[in-house]
């Protein structure tokens, strides 16, 4: 996954994150992933999601994978 898109995608979960006024350590515990995990996610210089994560994350949101990966709402 390329920086930019990276960028995007922790704005993105970000965004939901404060939009389902969800806590790093509740959507984390959701997701099944570690709050500093989430943290890295949401950062200046993400790491890669695998689709695991990216999968858990929809999961904790409660919506299906393609709408978390919906940039333009």
């Amino acid at each position: 996954m390329p920086k930019d898109i990276s960028r995007q995608l922790g704005n993105r979960i970000r965004m939901l994150r404060s939009k389902h006024g969800l806590t790093q350590d509740e959507l984390a515990h959701r997701a099944g992933i570690s709050a500093k995990y989430l943290q890295n996610l949401e950062g200046k210089t993400p790491k890669r999601a695998s689709i695991d994560t990216l999968q858990g994350l929809a999961d904790g949101f409660g919506m299906p994978l393609w709408r978390l990966l919906k940039f333009e709402e």
